[in-house]
């Protein structure tokens, strides 16, 4: 099927990559003019402004905004509903609150064009693996895009999970539970990084790959931070961002009297990297930026 794509950074440029790959055709928009010429270079046909995006699409149409939450994502969609016509259909894939996705639907709907909140997981590494993707919105929208949810996921990596909301509501607690996840590794490793033992990090990580009750992707990908970043990460600067979606989680616990404790002392510890320095933040920092290629402070 057709598909518009706004955004083709490091997430939105794979995904168009591997839309083409599985015989779709995808119609990019990109502010950046280095992300539209590689998304060209692997077969997105590319367009400079939204109502080119819109013309080059046959009704109904899908356009996929994959930008950063908050005003580019609503100031993209109010831009695109000047152009849509009743039956054609948007797709939010980034990291957008549940709340806001909520609302935006609503307005949605006064135009009649369906919305489908889709949060997607898989970082960097979807292009060969596939991604998986939580998505909520009506049964016709999500019957719309199914070849392209098929294409993006790997099997069984695709769910439904409920009505325009619901989609970003699961991924934001999926990333809360990241957030944990990654600090249990990261203060573990601290432990191990400053043990009179001189122990051999990377040999460790490689060891609880086999067998472990603790292994997993993260611990895949952190064998990997410590080939590329060296076995004390000396490369990588222990300073860490966190997307909002951690807050959101604590906010939404709290309004529910419901306890985690995990998840926002996890959110916190982000906050302590800020003013000092941990080999957590390191083991931390290093695993963002094999997942999900973001960005990391190299060290000084």
């Amino acid at each position: 099927m057709q598909l518009g794509l706004i955004g083709l950074g490091r997430m939105g440029g794979n995904m168009a990559h591997r839309l083409v790959d599985a015989g779709h055709q995808v119609v990019g928009f990109d502010l950046q003019a280095s992300n539209l010429a590689e998304a060209k270079a692997v077969g997105v046909t590319g367009v400079t402004t939204l109502a080119e995006l819109v013309a080059q699409l046959k009704p109904p149409r899908a356009v996929w905004v994959m930008v950063p939450h908050g005003k580019p994502t609503e100031d993209t969609i109010a831009g695109l509903l000047e152009l849509l016509s009743p039956g054609d259909l948007i797709i939010d894939g980034g990291n957008s609150h549940y709340v806001e996705s909520m609302r935006i639907a609503a307005v949605c709907e006064q135009k009649k064009v369906g919305f489908i909140d889709a949060g997607v997981s898989g970082g960097v590494w979807g292009l060969k693996e596939g991604y998986c993707i939580m998505a909520g919105g009506t049964p016709q929208s999500i019957a719309m895009l199914q070849p392209v949810f098929t294409a993006l996921v790997q099997p069984g990596g695709f769910a439904h999970v409920g009505p325009v909301g619901a989609g970003h509501f699961v991924k934001m607690v999926h990333n809360a539970i990241e957030y944990g996840m990654l600090q249990a590794f990261g203060e573990g490793f601290e432990c191990l990084e400053r043990s009179d033992f001189k122990l051999d990090l990377e040999q460790v990580t490689e060891m609880w790959r086999h067998g472990s009750v603790v292994r997993s992707w993260l611990l895949d990908l952190l064998v990997l931070a410590f080939q590329h970043d060296g076995k004390h990460l000396d490369k990588i600067a222990p300073y860490l961002e966190d997307s909002g979606t951690g807050r959101w989680t604590i906010e939404y616990a709290v309004e529910k009297a419901i306890p985690i404790p995990a998840i926002t002392d996890s959110v916190y510890a982000r906050f302590l990297t800020r003013d000092d320095i941990h080999f957590s933040a390191r083991v931390i920092a290093a695993l963002r930026n094999q997942f999900g290629g973001h960005a990391v402070k190299a060290a000084p």
